[in-house]
């Protein structure tokens, strides 16, 4: 909203200074700046609301230590994560961008899925929330609106370099490097020289014309995504500051991502994917952040509140959008590799457990206790270690991630 309030300024008064609102780093810079505020500032007058409505986490005994004495801090911290995000975006981001809508649409669906699930344990004192099945249905049907925006809407498109043979200079002096924009189910494939890959291709034996059915490849292939990291995320959230802290290393990531692909220069340097229009996600992205590491003021051990599914739900599909977006979803197991680790210990351990009970009349463990972050904590490791130790490898991890735009 400011960003339309200071372009009326700039074109009717000619207001000094009004025009630096249409450079996406500074309303990007603004956005983490004003969405840490909030969520520092106001994140202690949340909690004590939430705390004044008894809204306390139910914790069951697992036997590990310092278990029990969480019972009671305030839980459906996600709240502070969401407005702080939203607030910021709001203000400072093209509301009509395509890219941007969907982000909105995102946080407030997964939102409410979450916030749903964590009303029922409250208020509700039920211990098992939202019923998976609805659960899996709000996340699959968020992967096809976001499938279908992103496949049918005429905004979404990408341009790709044409031969040397073909860049010309044009007539004010700029090198012609990219073809014209076009709609394309296309995405980037790590460590490859060619690194695209076309998802429509897999429907080539239909014949000619394979390509307008494509949808039925790409809108199936975003909901596996948007279920899997949102699930991801939500089983990392087990300890103090684990799944904020992971989360902000991977979207300061993204928001590098985002701000190349959708800036021509750079997006000519690094020889990645342009994508027009998807640099206004770096003022979202970079709210997000600010949003996560302002809540791990108050989420880092001793935790003062818990994010709850109202978070962790939100989380997991806002990563996983702004990765699809981007044309960037396979480096995610990368990327965000402390999420498919806490998804893989968890299938592994429950995989093996009835795999040797119908074998051996008895079920075995792989992991003393699944997510693994529960694994380490029975080997007495102290949780701050733990998860100190899991943001260092989730900053390999992302450093990786970026060397991998010239890795090839």
């Amino acid at each position: 909203m400011l960003y339309y309030l200071f372009e009326y300024l700039e074109s009717e008064f000619n207001l000094t200074g009004a025009s630096v609102f249409q450079f996406i780093t500074f309303r990007s810079s603004a956005a983490f700046i004003l969405s840490l505020l909030l969520s520092t500032i106001f994140g202690k007058r949340v909690i004590n609301y939430l705390s004044r409505l008894q809204v306390g986490e139910t914790i069951r005994d697992l036997g590990l230590e310092g278990q029990m004495q969480k019972a009671g801090t305030p839980t459906m911290g996600g709240v502070i994560i969401i407005f702080a995000t939203l607030i910021p975006a709001l203000l400072l981001a093209k509301l009509e961008n395509i890219y941007v809508i969907i982000l909105l649409i995102t946080t407030v669906w997964m939102g409410l899925i979450g916030f749903t699930d964590d009303y029922i344990k409250v208020f509700k004192k039920d211990k098992a929330g939202l019923k998976g099945i609805f659960k899996v249905i709000g996340q699959v049907g968020l992967g096809v609106i976001v499938g279908a925006m992103l496949y049918f809407s005429p905004s979404v498109t990408i341009k790709e370099q044409l031969p040397v043979d073909q860049q010309i200079v044009q007539e004010n002096g700029k090198k012609k490097v990219f073809g014209e924009a076009h709609k394309s189910t296309k995405t980037t494939v790590p460590f490859f020289k060619n690194n695209e890959l076309d998802y429509a291709k897999a429907l080539s034996f239909l014949g000619d014309g394979y390509q307008k059915y494509a949808w039925l490849i790409f809108i199936p292939i975003v909901i596996f995504i948007v279920t899997g990291v949102s699930n991801g995320a939500n089983l990392t959230d087990g300890i103090d500051g684990l799944a904020a802290g992971s989360s902000a290393i991977i979207v300061i990531v993204l928001a590098l991502f985002a701000w190349v692909s959708g800036n021509i220069v750079f997006a000519d340097y690094l020889d990645v994917m342009y994508i027009p229009n998807s640099g206004e996600m770096t003022v979202f992205v970079l709210a997000f952040a600010g949003a996560l590491i302002g809540f791990l003021w108050y989420n880092t051990y001793p935790a003062q509140v818990f994010m709850g599914d109202t978070g962790s739900l939100t989380i997991g599909g806002i990563i996983a959008v702004i990765a699809i977006a981007t044309r960037k979803e396979l480096l995610l197991p990368l990327l965000a590799g402390i999420f498919v680790i806490e998804n893989l210990s968890v299938i592994l351990q429950v995989g093996y457990f009835k795999y040797t009970k119908k074998k051996f009349g008895e079920g075995r463990r792989i992991f003393k206790m699944a997510p693994l972050h529960h694994h380490y904590q029975k080997l007495n490791y102290h949780e701050s270690k733990i998860v100190t130790r899991f943001w260092i490898v989730g900053i390999l991890l992302a450093v990786f991630t970026i060397v991998t735009l010239k890795l090839r």
